[in-house]
């Protein structure tokens, strides 16, 4: 089989989404139609292999669900008891600039979001302040799509990245740490593009003084949690601290008096979250004792199965009910739990879908196939691999999808380059999170809570060129790496 022909599903689930603009979970269906006939062309479909597939692909989608569903209980019930409104109130009061409003709301505010929840939570809560606080609802969009990209890679406590290592096997800190690596350079690009939408003129030395510290007060704790603690905290724990010391930073400064309207109970949930992750990630006693219950299963060369005790989605859970009872908020969390399984049902079947189709391929032998295009291309492939997730996430406005659409073709070209495993993968993850900024089904979400309507392109084009910029910074970033390790 041609190896381009071997591409043919991702391909289809691509133009379904983008031209069609087909639901993932249909998208994705059609591509299982044409990976399975692909793969009965070449003589190996049998009973076993969808049985086995079948089988991998609902495991794994049960790892990755017991993460979104905690996540997506936290948000409703913080929505509910008015703590994310009153933790927005609080950063806007925090400056009278509006350029460092730009950054404590679209930046830090954002990114705190999205590690908290992801799904789309930081465009649809930072447009709309960021338009009462004066920017233009096109401006405001672009700022909170751009705000929040460089975070997803470890968007809801860590699904994206959580979900590569599901598939590859590799360390958590091995993948996480790589990723934000590769984002650490462009991700003070991005700051400055974000500081030079917010303002009106070209960028003034004080303004991009700021913009670079608020990169580094994210970055630095971000790139330390991912190489200390793993994929679930780079993002949610970044922000908090990044944005505490910023905040205070910009106190000094201006000399402006502490933000109120916020309780210590607001934040919580996810201090516990984080005591939790960092204990049972750096207490090595403790990680032992918990990752040593293993849940699994093996059927004919196909497996999988969770570590209940040590999986982040539990963590979530025990973080959000400590908090809620310590809070008196408990009668909330019933209500919360049946809103968030009314939304987990179309992320469900979409993930399964998605799965099997890279699972069969997988097992069907057209991942390694499809590898054999890009090895073609040598050493120029690093250069490209990151534009692949930032595609992925485009199509799809899900950077988990991209990474199962698209990890183990990023593995498998590594492999037929003899490539370092963990920056290709590192690269797919990073490229999947800054093509969430462009996506279109996170710019038509983001505009209608601000009121626009048929103006998403013009959002796109405030967003194209600093993803397209990144995504090439990603690229060079990685054929350094890769070159040097050669």
């Amino acid at each position: 089989m041609p190896a381009l022909l071997a591409t043919l599903p991702l391909l289809m689930v691509l133009l379904a989404m983008a031209l069609l603009h087909w639901r993932a979970a249909l998208a994705g269906a059609a591509g299982l139609g044409v990976a399975l006939v692909l793969v009965w062309a070449g003589g190996v479909l049998d009973g076993p292999l969808l049985a086995g597939v079948a089988l991998e692909a609902l495991s794994s989608t049960a790892t990755i669900l017991w993460i979104i569903l905690p996540a997506l209980v936290i948000f409703e019930l913080q929505s509910r008891v008015g703590a994310l409104e009153r933790l927005r109130a609080a950063l806007a009061g925090i400056s009278d600039d509006r350029a460092v409003q730009a950054l404590l709301i679209a930046w830090f505010f954002g990114l705190f979001m999205e590690g908290a929840a992801g799904f789309g939570t930081p465009v649809a809560l930072a447009a709309p302040l960021l338009v009462g606080l004066g920017f233009g609802p096109v401006r405001a969009v672009a700022l909170a799509l751009l705000g929040h990209a460089a975070g997803v890679s470890f968007g809801a406590v860590g699904t994206p990245a959580l979900a590569q290592v599901e598939m590859l096997g590799l360390a958590g800190t091995t993948l996480s740490g790589w990723t934000m690596a590769l984002h650490l350079l462009p991700m003070v690009l991005l700051a400055l593009g974000v500081m030079r939408l917010a303002g009106d003129g070209p960028l003034s030395r004080r303004q991009a003084g700021l913009a670079v510290m608020a990169a580094l007060c994210f970055a630095l704790p971000a790139l330390a949690l991912a190489w200390l603690a793993g994929p679930e905290l780079p993002t949610l724990g970044g922000a908090l601290v990044g944005g505490a010391v910023f905040a205070m930073i910009v106190r000094r400064r201006e000399a402006q008096a502490p933000g109120g309207g916020w309780a210590l109970a607001d934040l919580l949930p996810y201090l516990l979250i984080l005591a939790l992750v960092l204990a049972t990630r750096l207490i090595a006693p403790l990680q032992e004792a918990l990752s040593g219950l293993w849940l699994g299963w093996e059927w004919a060369g196909y497996s999988g199965g969770i570590a209940p005790l040590y999986h982040p989605g539990s963590l979530l859970v025990l973080g959000l009910v400590m908090a809620a009872v310590a809070t008196g908020r408990q009668a909330a969390l019933t209500p919360s739990l049946m809103a968030a399984l009314r939304r987990l049902a179309s992320v469900a079947l979409a993930l399964l879908v998605m799965l099997m189709l890279a699972r069969l391929m997988v097992h069907g032998g057209l991942i390694a196939q499809a590898a054999e295009a890009a090895a073609a291309l040598g050493l120029l492939w690093p250069l490209l691999a990151p534009l692949v997730g930032a595609l992925g996430t485009f199509v799809s406005g899900s950077a988990t999808a991209s990474n199962i659409l698209f990890t183990e073709f990023q593995a498998a070209s590594a492999r037929a380059l003899d490539l370092p495993l963990a920056p290709m993968a590192a690269a797919q993850g990073a490229g999947a999170a800054i093509g969430n900024a462009i996506a279109p089904h996170n710019i038509i979400a983001g505009t209608a809570t601000v009121g626009l309507t048929g103006r998403d392109g013009e959002v796109l084009a405030r967003t194209l060129a600093p993803v397209l910029a990144y995504t090439a910074a990603l690229g060079l970033l990685l054929w350094l790496v890769v070159t040097l390790a050669g």
